[in-house]
């Protein structure tokens, strides 16, 4: 008894960098593609709303056959476990109800049924509660399809987010440092070095977050975050990009086109960027932004591009992965972001579907033990511009669920030592 005792302490004494992982997203199977979920200003990562705003599912089902599917929606606590909240006190309205909002492609090659789903609705009317929330997507035979999380904030405290050059001058050229003080003159917060947590998103990337984070100290109402390498990112680089919104005109990223089955995009070689001095090229920070110039609706008459990417290397990389990376798979890495080595070009090759679009990309290094190196091929450099966003947890003693209290924001344009 005794044993069992002290292994239940020594779990709930966990820290939440250990926790923060908590319920993983279900990745969509490949016959799911573009999915789009936002708020109205983002198209990948996690939305992140204020109590009150609406929200948005878009995604194709390149079957075509007018599937049927569900949603449901979850609260969750900040270390993303189940609350103790039951549906009816985070939602007005009922969910398990099917996707009735869809439409057929219109003159493209490849065939796709585009659903929509807007939140609220005449079934779900309103999310009471902020907090962690999770939308499934299941098929007529309740099997999950896919999920997705997303962070609603009520704005109980006002943030400051200031991005510094790293203290530390090994990493002064390669991190960027997030500072930020949280000020709740109106709202108590009690005990705060036990109630209160802080996570840190760079680019909207829930999988790349600093989590755990406590105040250092606080002036009155004031708390106080002035670390230097627990909240500091690796700066990366800009971020590559194609545009194929012109199925049939070559622009300055696609080299050449072909027409099989579909449209083949084939982009330039991008080259190791790494030991290249630092240049700004404007990005849209790892998001995509799907448009087509053969119709009006980009919903449904934007085609299906086969898109082929290189990488020039000229040797092969012993046990480690070369992969895409970006926002338009939320920033997974799975088979269709994997590049293989081709030995006769020098190259990591690979060809992915896209829908018509502008897409943001980069190549990332995934080595054996599961560690990613998003700045082995194209560096990390001080300069970057990169959108950070501060999100304030509050969850004090006894209380059945965290509460979002507050949210802050900062671009890294506004860097300074």
């Amino acid at each position: 008894m005794k044993t069992f005792i002290t292994l239940i302490l020594a779990f709930f004494a966990l820290p939440l960098s250990v926790w923060s992982q908590g319920i993983i997203e279900k990745v969509p199977p490949n016959y799911i593609r573009t999915v789009i979920f936002n708020s109205g200003n983002s198209y990948s990562g996690v939305p992140v709303i204020e109590l009150g705003s609406g929200l948005n599912l878009e995604f194709d089902d390149i079957i075509g056959d007018e599937a049927n599917y569900y949603y449901t929606i979850e609260h969750y606590n900040y270390d993303w476990t189940p609350s103790q909240l039951v549906k009816s006190e985070y939602m007005e309205g009922f969910d398990n109800v099917r996707i009735v909002n869809y439409q057929n492609s219109y003159n493209t090659l490849q065939l796709y049924s585009h659903y929509r789903l807007n939140i609220p609705n005449e079934d779900t009317q309103r999310l009471k509660v902020s907090g962690n929330y999770m939308l499934k997507v299941f098929n007529e035979a309740r099997e999950l399809i896919f999920s997705r999380k997303f962070i609603i904030y009520q704005p109980l405290t006002s943030v400051a987010v200031e991005i510094k050059k790293s203290r530390d001058v090994r990493f002064i050229h390669t991190k960027q440092v997030v500072n930020f003080s949280v000020n709740s003159p109106d709202f108590i917060i009690r005990n705060p070095e036990e109630s209160v947590r802080a996570v840190i998103l760079q680019n909207n990337n829930l999988k790349t977050g600093i989590y755990n984070i406590k105040p250092q100290y606080n002036i009155g109402n004031e708390l106080i975050y002035k670390y230097d390498q627990p909240t500091a990112f690796w700066a990366g680089n800009e971020f590559l990009n194609f545009d194929s919104k012109d199925l049939r005109a070559a622009t300055v990223k696609i080299r050449s086109i072909e027409v099989k089955d579909l449209y083949h995009h084939y982009l330039f070689r991008d080259q190791i960027r790494a030991f290249e001095p630092y240049t700004y090229n404007p990005d849209i920070n790892g998001k995509f932004v799907v448009r087509t110039m053969q119709g009006r609706d980009n919903s449904i008459e934007a085609g299906y591009v086969w898109t082929h990417f290189a990488l020039q290397t000229t040797e092969k990389f012993n046990e480690v992965e070369v992969h895409l990376y970006g926002g338009f798979n939320n920033f997974i890495l799975d088979d269709s972001t994997r590049l293989e080595y081709n030995p006769l070009t020098g190259t990591y090759e690979t060809a992915r579907l896209f829908k018509q679009g502008y897409y943001d990309y980069k190549y990332v290094l995934l080595r054996k033990d599961g560690t990613l190196d998003e700045g082995f091929f194209s560096g990390n450099f001080t300069s970057t511009e990169n959108d950070y966003t501060v999100i304030i947890y509050y969850h004090p003693p006894g209380a059945r669920f965290s509460r979002v209290i507050g949210v802050g924001n900062q671009n890294s344009v506004t860097i300074s030592n």
